[in-house]
């Protein structure tokens, strides 16, 4: 069986909980490195999989000169995904991100002009798309049973869940902001996939930084990810709200927070179309339909339950492509238009005026 030898870049929680217990399940990939600024974390990897510890690294670019490498998958702090994504790219090597794509235009066109100029795959983590809900309505749209999808709405809200409050999520530098950058990627994307990836023409935004002296007892799990530095650096937002408007004349509506006076965490989208509207939203975990027939109201409940969690799909998904050549889900451009947008509303946020695309 033909399989992807690959390297692992970044060894922390993302990477132990979602990224390494997949690649364990699959026949066709095979872990051959690891790396990570903490050596025991790459080195807990060598053990999971069964690699020698003289292949376990500090500096990413050792990973990067092995002569056996296929592939590539950074699970980094933000501000070192398109860093390591152009080295791997440039040596050849398919790359696999987490999101989001990079912290800044500059940098994320860095990653598109790489991977074009080597010929390489890079995809970037869209798990959201997998969800089983979200591929069936991916269907139901393209067979034109919602006709128009002219609106939609959002967001990610939780009451208390910031993640590594005071480490490199809560600091601008490495994170290139907070709860727009880490938890916006997920469902602006989704909603905008659904809609067909329509070309944003501009943006505004506010943002707000009201708890980060807040000492509440997180209620997410999220909040776990990270690694919390008791009076560290707190620089970014934990509540943004903003607007984004597309060349067809559609729009969003968008809310994401790591902490807000609010009932229950709830990630959600609402879409609406001129033949039916679709939203899904985590508190039920079901993805619902609103149409008419025969001069009624229906709503529909598909029962779409998933084979494999999202994260793990996608990751199949990555090695289906570069082994299979199964046409990518993702293409580089659409991380290049998700960073604009990013961009875009901490920009209006700060300035107080819509920023035009």
């Amino acid at each position: 069986m033909l399989k992807l030898k690959i390297g692992l870049i970044g060894c922390g929680g993302i990477m132990n909980g979602v990224h390494a217990p997949a690649y364990q399940k699959m026949d066709n990939v095979e872990v051959v490195a690891a790396c990570d600024i903490l050596i025991d974390r790459a080195q807990r990897m060598a053990d999971t999989f069964g690699f020698a510890k003289d292949r376990c690294f500090e500096d990413f670019h050792d990973l990067l000169a092995l002569d056996d490498l296929d592939a590539v998958d950074i699970a980094t702090p933000n501000n070192m995904h398109s860093v390591i994504a152009v080295a791997a790219l440039e040596k050849g090597l398919h790359v696999f991100c987490e999101k989001p794509d990079a912290v800044s235009v500059v940098e994320v066109q860095k990653m598109q002009a790489a991977a074009k100029q080597s010929g390489k795959h890079l995809m970037v983590m869209r798990n959201n798309r997998f969800m089983a809900g979200s591929q069936f309505l991916k269907q139901y749209i393209a067979d034109g049973n919602m006709g128009e999808i002219y609106t939609a709405r959002c967001g990610w809200r939780r009451r208390r869940g910031i993640p590594g409050k005071g480490g490199w999520f809560t600091t601008k530098a490495k994170s290139g902001g907070g709860p727009l950058i880490d938890l916006g990627v997920h469902m602006i994307d989704l909603s905008m996939w659904l809609m067909g990836n329509p070309k944003p023409v501009a943006v505004s935004g506010c943002t707000y930084r009201k708890f980060a002296d807040d000492t509440a007892q997180a209620d997410s799990e999220h909040a776990k990810f990270g690694d919390a530095v008791q009076n560290g650096v707190f620089d970014v937002e934990d509540l943004c709200m903003g607007f984004i408007r597309f060349e067809n004349g559609a729009c969003m509506q968008i809310e994401f927070s790591w902490a807000s006076n609010i009932e229950m965490e709830n990630k959600f989208f609402d879409l609406r179309g001129t033949k039916a509207g679709a939203r899904y939203s985590s508190v039920d975990e079901k993805f619902k339909i609103f149409t008419e027939q025969y001069g009624r109201n229906l709503d529909l409940a598909p029962a779409v339950p998933d084979s494999m969690g999202p994260h793990e799909a996608n990751l199949r998904h990555f090695v289906d492509v570069v082994l299979n050549e199964v046409t990518p889900i993702f293409e580089p451009e659409q991380g290049v238009e998700m960073v604009k947008i990013l961009e875009a509303i901490y920009q209006s946020a700060q300035t107080g005026r819509e920023v035009l695309l």
